[in-house]
């Protein structure tokens, strides 16, 4: 990833390579590679209104849980968010005979 902008303290994430407008190509298997953090560990917020990433991030990486912010990160969309998240952990979990 690329440091930037005048801030070192800033990770500047977007289109310069080798990231791409294709998130689901290049950002979440490059964060995956360099964290470690697996895809169902992953909380992706959008605010793109002329782009479906939530979806194409849902269906080519699997487990990535997203939430749409076409307006900015709303308290809201960021409770829907966690609860997605927490739904989609839990039927994770192992069924208790």
């Amino acid at each position: 990833f690329l440091k930037g902008w005048e801030d070192d303290r800033n990770l500047q994430v977007g289109r310069t390579p080798p990231l791409s407008s294709h998130k689901w190509a290049t950002h979440f298997p490059r964060l995956r590679e360099l964290t470690g953090v697996p895809y169902d560990r992953m909380l992706f917020f959008d605010d793109s209104v002329w782009s479906d990433h939530c979806g194409e991030v849902e269906r080519r990486c699997e487990g990535v849980v997203t939430q749409r912010t076409p307006n900015g990160l709303t308290a809201g969309e960021w409770e829907n968010a966690l609860k997605k998240y927490d739904r989609a952990r839990r039927a994770e979990l192992p069924v208790a005979v």
